[in-house]
């Protein structure tokens, strides 16, 4: 049997190119002692991932070079050498970008396919929906009555951030996205108050206009000029998570900083960056409270699927360009 994962041949400078990427066949991996083989039914694609493919010391190993790249997965064990876990059932795991993956059972996490779609368990019930509530509950203090802006928000955290903070009791929610449709779909469907298209203006404009009486929240995925907008709308006491810098993944010269960051003295404001790593221990309490939400559409939720691991790089180098609503799933 063929096996079919990517490979990082070289590393990006700038915007990543096919020519840094193979799509390589090799055997299927036999699963060894304490391992089971899955084949994976839905691979995630995701920004942080561009960091990965860098060597530049940081929070996670770089992929190494002529080897193949991971990240999340959900699929079907097809043989096992593990207790616990058995032909047939259904595992959620961090060896993607390839179709069959020999995994340590102790990596791999059960999950319920009758419970929910497979593909939500690498969105909005796995971790990406993690991140959007450790990061605004936890990093950013969230509190009942908060203003709270999000970048990025048509996205698969951003989306959920803003309907989080709605559903606990935000006064005002509004986000940012790339396309007019983008923005219909933020207050039409996720409920969000106001929401703006960065590219029909500066941002600090629109970020002024729809939140005159300034913001509480910023829960950022973007940097650049978001960051320096949100920084200039903060109230007494306001509270930045950084969650993502997308705007500056694929900059070769490093970005300027806000202009702004004085007036964090005036504030008392807060900057504070996360990793949902450090927050795992909240993954019983964010299914016991997000889980019914989803199950009576009170959080709703998009996904654009791809079809195909051949598509599989396509598909993270839409998320880069912002293609997606909601999460990027690639479904083989």
């Amino acid at each position: 049997m063929i096996n079919r994962e990517w490979h990082l041949l070289s590393r990006p400078v700038g915007w990543p190119k096919p020519e840094d990427f193979a799509l390589v066949e090799s055997e299927v991996p036999s699963p060894g002692e304490g391992q089971i083989l899955v084949r994976n039914k839905y691979l995630s694609v995701d920004p942080y991932m561009r960091g990965r493919m860098s060597a530049a010391k940081s929070y996670v190993a770089p992929f190494e070079l002529g080897k193949v790249m991971q990240g999340g997965a959900v699929g079907e064990v097809v043989a096992s050498n593990a207790e616990g876990i058995a032909v047939g059932d259904h595992v959620l795991h961090f060896l993607g970008w390839r179709e069959y993956a020999a995994v340590d059972a102790k990596n791999a996490v059960k999950v319920d396919p009758d419970a929910a779609p497979l593909s939500t368990y690498l969105g909005v019930l796995g971790m990406t929906g993690l991140t959007a509530y450790a990061g605004l509950l936890r990093t950013a203090s969230f509190k009942e009555g908060d203003v709270v802006f999000v970048s990025g928000a048509a996205g698969a955290v951003g989306s959920q951030v803003g309907q989080i903070a709605k559903l606990k009791g935000a006064s005002r929610v509004i986000g940012s996205a790339g396309s007019d449709e983008k923005v219909k779909l933020l207050v039409e469907e996720y409920g969000f108050d106001a929401a703006f298209n960065y590219k029909n203006g500066k941002v600090s404009d629109q970020l002024r206009e729809a939140a005159p009486d300034g913001i509480d929240v910023y829960f950022d995925n973007v940097g650049g000029d978001h960051l320096e907008a949100a920084i200039g709308q903060l109230n007494r006491d306001g509270r930045v998570a950084v969650c993502g810098m997308i705007s500056v993944y694929n900059n070769t010269e490093p970005a300027p900083g806000p202009r702004n960051l004085a007036r964090l003295i005036q504030t008392r404001g807060r900057i504070e960056g996360f990793l949902v790593g450090d927050h795992y221990d909240l993954q019983p309490q964010f299914v016991q409270e997000v889980g019914p939400w989803v199950a009576s559409g009170a959080l709703k939720y998009r996904e654009t699927v791809v079809e195909g691991i051949e598509n599989n790089l396509e598909a993270f180098l839409g998320v880069l360009r912002g293609d997606n609503t909601g999460k990027m799933i690639v479904k083989l």
